[in-house]
């Protein structure tokens, strides 16, 4: 298995349930390795989640539950879990560091984290909905890869704020790679949603969100900023539809 290929697998492996081949040989660093395939993944992502919306488009909210369903499944909620691992931190740390990272830490979720991870699914739920009624079905598959490259983006424009999975992607994401994936997303959504590159701005505020908040961003921030910023550019794309 050559390297490039291998950092896909284990990205695949990292960030959904997709069965793959058996990576040999396995190195703790292999996993910092597979970020700058992220985006990837968020294509697949996109394209699981977008084949039952198109096929149950005629009857939109079968559509946005099956999507949503979908959605949850391929990733294992890994970003949802950390969504409200995240809310529940912020909840109780009073834009204190050290008790964020204490909070992070405890294994029940609070009234915060289930709150937020309840209006999160809603919210995909009615706009996956909007979605399929306003025939934007494919063009979804771009939002799961733009939020990857948010969270790709997000070690090179902040400071990571603990040791752990974000400090490890850190060290292996560099700004050619970031700007290669920007190219290319930038390009698909100029030919099919221009909306979404809203993207690119909405990378640099979710930055400075964390920078001004915690003084830079944990690895669960960087899966409640993929969450967050899911919802975000799905209200972009559906937004125009609307007036």
């Amino acid at each position: 298995m050559t390297r490039p290929f291998r950092g896909l697998i284990l990205a695949v492996q990292f960030l959904t349930r997709i069965p793959t081949p058996q990576v040999k040989d396995f190195h703790a660093d292999d996993i910092g390795r597979s970020a700058p395939w992220f985006p990837a993944v968020g294509l697949i992502v996109g394209l699981a989640v977008a084949v039952p919306v198109e096929l149950l488009s005629d009857r939109p909210q079968l559509a946005g539950l099956a999507g949503l369903v979908v959605w949850v499944w391929v990733t294992g909620a890994l970003h949802v879990d950390g969504l409200g691992d995240v809310a529940d931190a912020l909840g109780a740390s009073h834009r204190d560091p050290a008790r964020y990272a204490a909070a992070l830490k405890d294994p029940h979720m609070g009234a915060f984290g289930v709150v937020t991870v309840v209006l999160q699914l809603i919210a995909k739920f009615v706009l996956l909905s909007e979605a399929a009624q306003q025939d934007l079905t494919w063009v979804i598959v771009l939002v799961p890869a733009w939020a990857r490259w948010i969270s790709l983006a997000l070690p090179r424009l902040t400071t990571s704020l603990q040791a752990g999975l974000g400090e490890r992607f850190g060290g292996h994401i560099t700004w050619p790679t970031v700007a290669v994936w920007l190219v290319a997303l930038s390009a698909a959504s100029v030919l099919t949603a221009p909306p979404l590159l809203v993207a690119i701005p909405l990378a640099g505020l979710v930055a400075l969100y964390w920078h001004r908040r915690l003084g830079g961003v944990s690895g669960d921030g960087l899966g409640a900023s993929t969450e967050i910023s899911e919802t975000l550019l799905l209200i972009a794309l559906i937004a125009p539809t609307l007036s």
